[in-house]
């Protein structure tokens, strides 16, 4: 097995993190390897069979300005898009609040290949991902 080049620390801050979404006017929270009922119900009503929740947010974990953020984010919106038209807004936070909540897009109908690509596209150390089993795995890229 291959070590990540990711500190082991950050690992454990990606693995214990909120990612929040809202699709139509109801939030949901996934966690990293727990299975989640609300994303579950939104896959099987949406007729789709996998999701990824992926940002643009300071690249390889190196903090940028709020404006360097958005035009990135804007960016992978439109990349999204022309994957599925099932994008929501939503936000990773940090629950130890040692990381600034970050702005991220829960996408219905990514493939894994796919959200791999988009997340190194945008320099990112990981995305987060789930097929049918509506269970969110970290998936590191480095």
């Amino acid at each position: 097995m291959t070590r990540s080049k990711i500190s082991p620390d950050l690992i454990t801050s990606y693995q214990t993190a909120g990612y929040q979404a809202v699709v139509d006017t109801d939030p949901i929270t996934l966690h990293i390897d727990q299975y989640s009922a609300p994303l579950n119900q939104i896959l099987t009503r949406f007729e789709y069979q996998c999701a990824a929740f992926i940002t643009a947010s300071n690249p390889l974990s190196q903090q940028k300005s709020s404006q360097i953020n958005q035009i990135r984010n804007t960016q992978l919106r439109n990349a999204l898009t022309q994957h599925t038209h099932l994008v929501f807004e939503g936000v990773s936070t940090d629950p130890a609040e040692l990381w600034p909540a970050e702005k991220s897009f829960l996408a219905l109908g990514i493939n894994l290949k796919t959200a791999m690509l988009l997340g190194k596209q945008f320099d990112q150390n990981a995305v987060v991902w789930a097929d049918s089993d509506a269970i969110p795995r970290l998936i590191l890229l480095r």
